[in-house]
């Protein structure tokens, strides 16, 4: 907390890249939305060591150390966002509602394909879910951010905020351009509980649909907000036992034994 050297260059990584701003750039009959969070995250990396050491290996660990309070903010403020809308929410269809049993095939696809490409734990946390802010803070909290696991749910977190916005942004426009599918429909597979992607989705299909763009805006805004609220609840109870249970079945297949367990794998066995 007393590293002002790293408080000073989130700042002013920040500021550039809300200057910045988010770009669209024109692909086909859709476009690639780059927004602000895209341009911090590459820029964080480029001050690293391993490019332009402007921040030290200190900086880096104070800025890991610092994960779990910035995602206790962002939670409370996710929480602050949840009442004011609960008539929303209850007055939702029940496609927005069940969706996150959508999460469950990133489970069976992920974990599998990870055991075989030679990941251990780090698949748990990688493939339980899309890997976004609550999904850290759940493995954080379960695991530690310095575990395997942990390690997995943050690898696919970057990944997604550098290559997921602009993946959502194409694969709407794509899909909106190609297929029969609602752009109602397009909007709630938008919100799959990242700000970023959610908004390059329903940017995308606002810019095709014009003449639709609040209803498109509203189902994006309330299918991500869902996801945020019951998203956590479906990888406690579904999504992270189904991650761990499908790990030992693919590790066993692979090597011919069951995986070394945790102290905290022994207790649900």
């Amino acid at each position: 907390m007393k590293n002002f050297k790293l408080h000073f260059l989130v700042i002013i990584l920040v500021v550039i890249s809300e200057l910045i701003g988010t770009i669209s750039i024109p692909l086909g009959a859709g476009s690639i939305v780059l927004l602000p969070m895209l341009y911090a995250m590459i820029f964080g990396i480029l001050i690293t060591p391993k490019f332009l050491k402007i921040a030290n290996e200190k900086d880096m660990d104070d800025a890991g150390s610092l994960i779990g309070l910035t995602l206790m903010l962002l939670m409370a403020k996710y929480g602050t966002n949840i009442g004011p809308t609960l008539p929303l929410i209850l007055k939702s269809s029940p496609a927005l509602i069940l969706q996150e049993f959508g999460n469950v095939g990133t489970v069976l696809l992920g974990v599998p394909i990870g055991v075989m490409l030679g990941l251990k734990r780090e698949v748990i946390g990688g493939a339980h879910s899309i890997a976004r802010e609550p999904n850290v803070a759940l493995i954080g909290e379960r695991y530690g951010l310095d575990s395997p696991e942990g390690q997995g749910v943050l690898g696919v977190y970057i990944v997604g905020t550098v290559f997921g916005t602009p993946f959502i942004g194409m694969l709407a426009s794509f899909l909106a351009a190609y297929t029969s599918l609602h752009p109602y429909a397009l909007a709630m597979a938008s919100g799959v509980g990242s700000a970023s992607m959610m908004t390059a989705g329903v940017g995308t299909l606002s810019a095709a649909y014009p003449q639709m763009e609040e209803m498109i805006t509203a189902f994006g805004a309330s299918s991500n907000m869902l996801s945020g609220l019951d998203g956590i609840y479906m990888s406690i109870w579904v999504a992270l036992p189904l991650a761990k249970w499908l790990y030992r079945k693919s590790y066993r297949l692979k090597y011919g034994v069951l995986p070394d367990l945790t102290e905290d794998e022994k207790g649900d066995e």
